[in-house]
């Protein structure tokens, strides 16, 4: 039963392997992979070994080679002890820094937002004043103003600026930071995970492009149910044309009916 309301007809060609990916196998070994390079990628060292050991998988080489030297990076980030961080850094890759301009600046930046949250406003300024002049101009600008205005606030933590001292902060530059250490060993920057996510966001957007607020098919039965972004409405799509096995994959042309309220 449909929807009361204006009731709009299109034309839909869909080009999937509906039934081909409802009925695939999934290799285990592929879903082992996805969770190792997660767990690795984040520093979950003992999780990884465990997760290894349990699973019977082969150590790569890319498990553990550098995860003892990147995780104390990661935890001084988040412990918001950045000059120990920038220390250690430099020490793993002398270079790093220097060629990833924008994550040192988030580095001192930080350090500087550190030095406010411990009523240190005298430090802050001094360091400021050594560490952040040569980035008074360009891009960085605005991000600065920012971080120099949490010294006009008697409590910076409740502050209209007060995201700089949330810890959710100081883990996208302890990610960034992680992310320019992997691709400083030529390691992916990011998981398989993520890109898996990345893939779907894409294909969710495309299909919205293409069909309207239609985003995801379900069989119910001998009728099709697509879900809306925007609420619950239902649709049923109607079979209008045979299938064909152009490239492999069954081409669908059906009759959409689709409610509006």
């Amino acid at each position: 039963m449909y929807a009361k309301g204006l009731v709009r007809k299109e034309t839909v060609t869909i080009c999937s392997l509906t039934g081909e990916l409802i009925n695939s196998k999934i290799n285990d070994n592929d879903v082992r992979k996805i969770v190792l390079s997660y767990l690795v990628h984040n520093c979950f060292k003992e999780t990884a070994e465990t997760f290894i050991s349990c699973t019977g998988m082969k150590r790569s080489v890319d498990c553990s080679v550098d995860i003892d030297k990147r995780k104390p990076i990661y935890k001084h980030v988040m412990e918001g002890n950045v000059l120990k961080a920038i220390e250690l850094t430099n020490q793993l890759a002398a270079d790093l820094l220097q060629s990833n301009k924008d994550v040192y600046f988030d580095l001192l930046t930080l350090h500087f937002v550190e030095l406010v949250r411990s009523k240190d406003c005298t430090g802050a300024l001094e360091f400021a004043q050594k560490e952040l002049r040569p980035f008074t101009s360009g891009k960085h600008l605005e991000r600065l103003q920012d971080c120099m205005a949490l010294l006009a606030y008697e409590d910076p933590e409740t502050s209209p600026l007060f995201s700089l001292l949330s810890m959710d902060h100081r883990q996208s530059i302890a990610d960034a930071l992680n992310r320019a250490v992997l691709v400083h060993a030529n390691l992916p920057s990011y998981t398989s995970m993520e890109r898996l996510i990345q893939h779907i966001t894409v294909v969710r957007q495309r299909l919205h492009q293409e069909l309207g607020k239609v985003w995801l098919f379900k069989q119910v039965s001998d009728m099709f149910y697509l879900p809306l972004l925007d609420g619950s409405l239902q649709v049923k799509l109607e079979e209008v044309s045979q299938h064909s096995s152009n490239l492999g994959f069954r081409t669908l042309q059906y009759q959409l009916k689709q409610s509006v309220l």
